[in-house]
């Protein structure tokens, strides 16, 4: 076996070589006991992207109307403080953002159980740090998703 064979090249990458060798990783969310397509099953990250834009639209304007005296420089500034509170008080109350409302997604615990506050704090510190976002694991959830042990799902 050619050694580029087994470490993938920097297109496919380690994970589409271990495929063609005959290592069967299953569908994302199928080690969380999640159906592989459907209500229930891994957001797709479009879907994904598409909430946090629409969330982050949301606490721009936000900020603007009410916190910056109309400075588009200091709006920026405090809508992350809005995205912060924002994510606190839907993701812990209802598990969903009004963005992933929009686009039928939904916060959950591991195993579907509701995100506990304490889980939902720790999770929106972490998205706030954007760093823990950025990283990700094989079902596609971020670290921030995995170190409070949530998950996001379609509805």
């Amino acid at each position: 076996m050619d050694k580029r064979q087994a470490i993938g090249s920097w297109l496919s990458g380690p994970r589409a070589a271990a495929e063609e060798m005959g290592v069967d990783f299953g569908y994302r969310g199928q080690g969380l006991g999640l159906p592989e397509s459907g209500p229930g099953s891994i957001a797709p990250l479009g879907r994904r992207f598409g909430a946090l834009f629409i969330d982050w639209g949301l606490c721009l304007l936000v900020s603007y109307a009410l916190l910056s005296g109309r400075n588009a420089q200091v709006a920026g500034n405090w809508a992350l403080l809005v995205f912060l509170v924002l994510s606190l008080v839907t993701v812990g109350t209802v598990g969903a953002t009004p963005g992933k409302l929009l686009l039928r997604l939904r916060v959950v615990g591991e195993g579907g159980v509701r995100l506990s506050l304490p889980r939902a704090v720790l999770r929106s510190v972490l998205l706030v740090l954007a760093i823990p976002a950025v990283v990700w694991d094989r079902d596609t959830r971020g670290l921030h998703d995995r170190l409070s042990r949530a998950v996001q799902i379609r509805v």
